[in-house]
Protein backbone atom coordinates (compact mmCIF):
# COMPACT_ATOMS: atom_id res chain seq x y z
CA UNK A 1 0.00 0.00 0.00
CA UNK A 2 0.94 3.66 -0.53
CA UNK A 3 1.36 5.35 2.86
CA UNK A 4 2.95 8.46 4.49
CA UNK A 5 5.51 7.81 7.42
CA UNK A 6 7.44 10.20 9.51
CA UNK A 7 11.03 9.11 9.46
CA UNK A 8 12.82 11.99 11.84
CA UNK A 9 11.15 14.45 14.01
CA UNK A 10 10.16 17.60 11.93
CA UNK A 11 7.78 20.11 11.35
CA UNK A 12 5.59 18.03 8.58
CA UNK A 13 7.13 19.27 5.10
CA UNK A 14 10.53 17.86 6.76
CA UNK A 15 9.15 15.00 8.89
CA UNK A 16 7.11 13.58 6.23
CA UNK A 17 8.04 10.79 3.21
CA UNK A 18 5.32 9.19 0.66
CA UNK A 19 6.92 5.29 0.18
CA UNK A 20 5.62 1.38 -0.36
CA UNK A 21 4.82 -0.68 2.44
CA UNK A 22 3.40 -3.82 3.51
CA UNK A 23 0.18 -3.90 3.65
CA UNK A 24 -1.06 -4.53 7.32
CA UNK A 25 -2.95 -7.23 9.41
CA UNK A 26 -5.75 -7.05 11.69
CA UNK A 27 -4.88 -8.55 15.33
CA UNK A 28 -7.14 -10.05 17.75
CA UNK A 29 -9.86 -7.33 18.71
CA UNK A 30 -8.65 -5.17 15.59
CA UNK A 31 -10.26 -4.19 12.33
CA UNK A 32 -8.50 -3.56 9.11
CA UNK A 33 -10.34 -0.71 6.81
CA UNK A 34 -9.65 0.54 3.80
CA UNK A 35 -9.01 4.37 4.18
CA UNK A 36 -11.88 6.12 2.74
CA UNK A 37 -11.40 9.58 4.34
CA UNK A 38 -8.27 10.79 6.44
CA UNK A 39 -9.41 14.04 8.99
CA UNK A 40 -6.00 15.93 9.99
CA UNK A 41 -6.21 17.01 13.44
CA UNK A 42 -3.64 19.29 15.17
CA UNK A 43 -2.63 16.26 17.38
CA UNK A 44 -1.10 15.10 14.01
CA UNK A 45 1.13 18.15 13.81
CA UNK A 46 2.33 17.33 17.13
CA UNK A 47 3.18 13.70 16.27
CA UNK A 48 5.22 15.47 13.35
CA UNK A 49 7.09 17.13 15.33
CA UNK A 50 7.35 14.78 18.70
CA UNK A 51 5.28 17.07 21.31
CA UNK A 52 2.64 14.89 21.55
CA UNK A 53 2.01 13.13 24.49
CA UNK A 54 2.02 9.73 22.31
CA UNK A 55 5.17 9.63 21.02
CA UNK A 56 5.10 6.12 18.65
CA UNK A 57 8.83 4.42 17.76
CA UNK A 58 9.97 5.51 14.03
CA UNK A 59 8.91 5.82 11.37
CA UNK A 60 5.00 5.69 11.92
CA UNK A 61 1.84 6.54 9.76
CA UNK A 62 0.26 9.73 11.26
CA UNK A 63 -3.13 9.99 11.34
CA UNK A 64 -5.41 9.67 14.20
CA UNK A 65 -8.88 10.22 12.40
CA UNK A 66 -10.52 8.26 9.86
CA UNK A 67 -13.90 6.97 7.66
CA UNK A 68 -13.44 3.47 6.29
CA UNK A 69 -14.44 0.53 5.13
CA UNK A 70 -14.21 -3.15 6.77
CA UNK A 71 -12.08 -5.16 4.98
CA UNK A 72 -11.19 -7.64 7.41
CA UNK A 73 -11.53 -8.54 11.09
CA UNK A 74 -9.70 -9.63 13.60
CA UNK A 75 -10.25 -12.61 16.30
CA UNK A 76 -12.78 -12.48 18.64
CA UNK A 77 -14.42 -9.35 16.72
CA UNK A 78 -18.40 -9.81 16.68
CA UNK A 79 -19.64 -6.40 16.36
CA UNK A 80 -18.63 -5.34 13.25
CA UNK A 81 -18.12 -7.42 9.43
CA UNK A 82 -16.75 -6.95 6.50
CA UNK A 83 -18.07 -4.07 4.20
CA UNK A 84 -19.04 -2.04 7.33
CA UNK A 85 -18.29 1.73 6.99
CA UNK A 86 -16.97 3.06 10.27
CA UNK A 87 -15.12 6.26 11.89
CA UNK A 88 -12.96 6.35 14.99
CA UNK A 89 -9.15 6.74 15.65
CA UNK A 90 -6.68 4.53 14.07
CA UNK A 91 -3.54 2.55 16.38
CA UNK A 92 0.06 3.53 15.90
CA UNK A 93 2.06 2.91 13.77
CA UNK A 94 -1.01 1.98 11.30
CA UNK A 95 -2.79 5.70 10.82
CA UNK A 96 -4.70 6.58 8.81
CA UNK A 97 -2.70 9.00 6.22
CA UNK A 98 -2.46 5.63 4.09
CA UNK A 99 -4.39 3.73 1.56
CA UNK A 100 -5.20 0.90 4.31
CA UNK A 101 -4.74 1.21 7.97
CA UNK A 102 -5.20 -0.84 11.65
CA UNK A 103 -8.28 -0.05 14.16
CA UNK A 104 -9.18 -1.28 17.72
CA UNK A 105 -12.58 -2.52 16.91
CA UNK A 106 -13.47 -0.43 20.85
CA UNK A 107 -12.27 1.93 19.33
CA UNK A 108 -15.02 3.01 16.50
CA UNK A 109 -18.31 3.21 15.81
CA UNK A 110 -20.52 3.17 12.23
CA UNK A 111 -20.15 6.06 10.35
CA UNK A 112 -23.82 8.43 10.48
CA UNK A 113 -25.82 7.50 7.15
CA UNK A 114 -26.12 10.86 6.66
CA UNK A 115 -22.62 12.18 6.20
CA UNK A 116 -20.58 11.17 3.38
CA UNK A 117 -16.89 10.26 3.86
CA UNK A 118 -15.29 13.71 4.58
CA UNK A 119 -17.46 14.91 6.98
CA UNK A 120 -17.68 11.52 8.69
CA UNK A 121 -14.21 11.22 8.92
CA UNK A 122 -14.10 14.66 10.91
CA UNK A 123 -17.23 13.77 12.74
CA UNK A 124 -15.58 11.21 16.05
CA UNK A 125 -13.35 13.28 17.83
CA UNK A 126 -14.29 16.92 17.06
CA UNK A 127 -17.79 16.84 18.15
CA UNK A 128 -17.32 13.47 20.96
CA UNK A 129 -14.84 16.24 22.36
CA UNK A 130 -17.53 19.27 22.43
CA UNK A 131 -20.01 16.53 23.77
CA UNK A 132 -18.36 15.63 26.55
CA UNK A 133 -16.68 18.92 27.29
CA UNK A 134 -20.12 20.73 26.98
CA UNK A 135 -22.65 17.98 28.79
CA UNK A 136 -20.82 15.99 30.95
CA UNK A 137 -18.22 18.46 31.78
CA UNK A 138 -19.37 21.76 31.57
CA UNK A 139 -23.44 20.82 31.98
CA UNK A 140 -24.36 23.50 29.88
CA UNK A 141 -27.91 24.34 30.06
CA UNK A 142 -30.22 26.11 27.88
CA UNK A 143 -30.32 29.83 27.92
CA UNK A 144 -26.38 30.20 29.38
CA UNK A 145 -24.12 32.23 27.46
CA UNK A 146 -21.24 29.73 25.95
CA UNK A 147 -18.19 31.29 24.41
CA UNK A 148 -16.33 29.33 22.23
CA UNK A 149 -12.34 30.26 21.42
CA UNK A 150 -10.85 29.55 18.01
CA UNK A 151 -14.78 28.76 16.83
CA UNK A 152 -13.64 28.43 13.05
CA UNK A 153 -11.49 25.85 14.01
CA UNK A 154 -12.61 21.96 13.62
CA UNK A 155 -13.24 21.53 17.43
CA UNK A 156 -14.44 24.95 18.24
CA UNK A 157 -17.21 25.26 15.14
CA UNK A 158 -18.30 21.43 16.51
CA UNK A 159 -19.17 23.27 20.01
CA UNK A 160 -20.80 26.09 18.52
CA UNK A 161 -23.18 24.10 16.47
CA UNK A 162 -23.36 21.77 19.99
CA UNK A 163 -23.91 24.78 21.74
CA UNK A 164 -26.83 25.95 19.35
CA UNK A 165 -28.41 22.60 19.19
CA UNK A 166 -28.37 22.53 23.26
CA UNK A 167 -30.20 26.17 23.27
CA UNK A 168 -27.61 28.03 24.65
CA UNK A 169 -26.47 31.57 23.68
CA UNK A 170 -23.53 31.58 21.89
CA UNK A 171 -20.49 33.79 21.30
CA UNK A 172 -17.86 32.81 19.02
CA UNK A 173 -14.00 34.40 19.04
CA UNK A 174 -12.17 34.05 15.85
CA UNK A 175 -9.03 35.40 14.40
CA UNK A 176 -9.95 37.21 10.61
CA UNK A 177 -12.95 38.11 8.53
CA UNK A 178 -13.49 34.67 6.81
CA UNK A 179 -13.60 32.72 9.97
CA UNK A 180 -16.08 35.28 11.31
CA UNK A 181 -18.56 34.66 8.58
CA UNK A 182 -17.70 30.58 8.94
CA UNK A 183 -18.57 31.22 12.82
CA UNK A 184 -21.96 33.21 11.66
CA UNK A 185 -23.04 30.54 9.09
CA UNK A 186 -22.47 27.96 11.89
CA UNK A 187 -25.38 30.07 13.87
CA UNK A 188 -23.40 31.99 16.57
CA UNK A 189 -25.16 34.67 18.15
CA UNK A 190 -22.44 36.74 18.09
CA UNK A 191 -19.19 36.78 16.67
CA UNK A 192 -15.95 38.47 18.00
CA UNK A 193 -13.03 39.05 15.40
CA UNK A 194 -10.22 39.16 18.08
CA UNK A 195 -7.56 40.92 15.42
CA UNK A 196 -10.22 43.83 15.59
CA UNK A 197 -12.38 43.70 19.18
CA UNK A 198 -11.26 42.71 23.03
CA UNK A 199 -13.76 39.76 23.37
CA UNK A 200 -13.65 40.63 27.42
CA UNK A 201 -15.15 43.68 26.50
CA UNK A 202 -17.79 42.37 24.37
CA UNK A 203 -19.06 39.29 26.74
CA UNK A 204 -19.24 41.75 29.34
CA UNK A 205 -21.75 43.69 27.40
CA UNK A 206 -23.68 41.17 26.18
CA UNK A 207 -23.96 39.62 30.02
CA UNK A 208 -24.57 43.05 31.29
CA UNK A 209 -21.73 42.34 33.37
CA UNK A 210 -22.25 38.79 34.74
CA UNK A 211 -20.04 36.76 32.26
CA UNK A 212 -20.33 33.91 30.63
CA UNK A 213 -21.52 30.57 32.20
CA UNK A 214 -19.12 28.51 29.93
CA UNK A 215 -16.36 29.07 28.29
CA UNK A 216 -14.87 26.09 25.91
CA UNK A 217 -11.50 26.76 25.08
CA UNK A 218 -8.63 24.63 22.86
CA UNK A 219 -6.11 27.54 22.41
CA UNK A 220 -4.98 28.03 25.98
CA UNK A 221 -2.59 30.73 26.95
CA UNK A 222 -3.67 34.10 26.98
CA UNK A 223 -6.27 33.10 25.51
CA UNK A 224 -7.40 31.48 29.04
CA UNK A 225 -5.83 34.10 30.94
CA UNK A 226 -8.14 36.58 29.82
CA UNK A 227 -10.78 33.89 29.38
CA UNK A 228 -10.98 34.32 33.60
CA UNK A 229 -12.00 37.79 33.16
CA UNK A 230 -15.30 37.56 31.40
CA UNK A 231 -16.64 34.02 33.32
CA UNK A 232 -19.63 34.33 35.44
CA UNK A 233 -20.15 33.39 38.82
CA UNK A 234 -20.38 29.88 39.14
CA UNK A 235 -19.15 29.70 35.43
CA UNK A 236 -17.18 26.81 34.25
CA UNK A 237 -14.17 27.22 31.61
CA UNK A 238 -13.54 23.81 30.25
CA UNK A 239 -9.71 23.58 29.30
CA UNK A 240 -9.82 21.53 25.99
CA UNK A 241 -5.82 21.96 24.72
CA UNK A 242 -3.16 24.74 23.83
CA UNK A 243 -3.14 25.30 20.30
CA UNK A 244 -1.67 28.85 20.99
CA UNK A 245 1.22 26.72 21.99
CA UNK A 246 1.40 28.12 25.52
CA UNK A 247 0.07 25.92 28.74
CA UNK A 248 -1.12 28.79 31.33
CA UNK A 249 -0.67 28.30 35.32
CA UNK A 250 -3.90 29.25 36.16
CA UNK A 251 -4.35 31.97 39.29
CA UNK A 252 -6.14 29.30 41.36
CA UNK A 253 -7.12 32.18 44.11
CA UNK A 254 -8.81 33.86 41.34
CA UNK A 255 -10.77 31.29 41.05
CA UNK A 256 -11.56 30.72 44.85
CA UNK A 257 -12.89 34.58 44.84
CA UNK A 258 -14.59 34.41 41.87
CA UNK A 259 -16.72 31.23 42.46
CA UNK A 260 -15.48 29.37 39.58
CA UNK A 261 -14.46 25.94 38.07
CA UNK A 262 -11.43 24.89 35.79
CA UNK A 263 -12.68 21.85 33.94
CA UNK A 264 -10.13 19.90 32.40
CA UNK A 265 -10.95 17.35 29.22
CA UNK A 266 -9.15 14.75 27.78
CA UNK A 267 -11.57 13.13 25.79
CA UNK A 268 -9.34 9.94 25.11
CA UNK A 269 -9.65 8.75 29.15
CA UNK A 270 -13.46 8.37 28.59
CA UNK A 271 -12.61 6.36 25.30
CA UNK A 272 -10.32 4.38 27.65
CA UNK A 273 -12.18 4.46 31.12
CA UNK A 274 -15.63 4.91 29.85
CA UNK A 275 -16.61 3.97 26.69
CA UNK A 276 -20.22 3.14 27.14
CA UNK A 277 -20.32 6.75 27.94
CA UNK A 278 -18.36 7.05 24.64
CA UNK A 279 -21.13 4.84 23.09
CA UNK A 280 -24.20 7.04 24.45
CA UNK A 281 -22.49 10.12 23.24
CA UNK A 282 -22.38 8.71 19.70
CA UNK A 283 -25.94 7.50 19.39
CA UNK A 284 -27.09 11.24 20.51
CA UNK A 285 -24.86 13.07 18.39
CA UNK A 286 -25.80 10.89 15.42
CA UNK A 287 -29.32 12.36 16.28
CA UNK A 288 -28.32 15.21 16.03
CA UNK A 289 -26.65 14.50 12.54
CA UNK A 290 -29.97 12.66 10.87
CA UNK A 291 -31.85 16.20 12.06
CA UNK A 292 -29.31 18.05 10.22
CA UNK A 293 -28.38 20.22 13.19
CA UNK A 294 -24.50 19.24 13.34
CA UNK A 295 -21.93 18.68 10.58
CA UNK A 296 -18.47 19.01 10.24
CA UNK A 297 -17.39 22.02 8.17
CA UNK A 298 -14.84 20.85 5.21
CA UNK A 299 -11.91 23.62 4.50
CA UNK A 300 -10.63 21.60 2.10
CA UNK A 301 -10.75 18.00 0.59
CA UNK A 302 -7.25 16.91 -0.55
CA UNK A 303 -5.26 13.98 -2.35
CA UNK A 304 -3.84 12.07 0.15
CA UNK A 305 -0.27 13.51 -1.64
CA UNK A 306 -0.68 16.63 -0.88
CA UNK A 307 -0.50 16.00 2.98
CA UNK A 308 2.10 17.81 4.14
CA UNK A 309 1.17 20.86 3.04
CA UNK A 310 -2.66 20.36 4.33
CA UNK A 311 -0.87 19.68 7.75
CA UNK A 312 1.58 22.79 7.43
CA UNK A 313 -2.02 24.69 6.64
CA UNK A 314 -3.15 23.21 9.94
CA UNK A 315 -0.35 24.40 11.98
CA UNK A 316 -0.24 27.61 10.92
CA UNK A 317 -4.04 28.59 11.49
CA UNK A 318 -4.89 29.16 8.05
CA UNK A 319 -8.34 26.53 7.83
CA UNK A 320 -11.14 27.51 8.28
CA UNK A 321 -12.92 23.58 8.99
CA UNK A 322 -11.34 20.81 8.73
CA UNK A 323 -8.98 19.79 6.05
CA UNK A 324 -9.35 15.37 4.64
CA UNK A 325 -7.51 13.79 2.95
CA UNK A 326 -8.31 11.25 0.92
CA UNK A 327 -6.52 7.91 -0.77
Amino acid sequence: MKAWQVTRLAAPAEALRWTELDDPVAGAGQLLVRVRAAAANFPDVLMCRGEYQVSPELPFTPGVELCGEVLAVGAGVTDFAVGDRVIGVTVMPHGAFAELAVVNAHEVVPAPAVLEDAQAAAFHIAYQTGWFGLHRRAALRRGETLVVHAAAGGVGSAAVQLGKAAGARVIAVVGGAAKAELARAQGADIVVDRTAEDFVAVVRAATEGRGAEVIYDPVGGETYTRSAKCVAFEGRIVVVGFSGGTVQAPALNHALVKNYSILGLHWGLYAQRRDPAVREAHAALTDLADRGLIAPVIDSLLPLVDLPGGLTRLAAGATVGRVVLQP
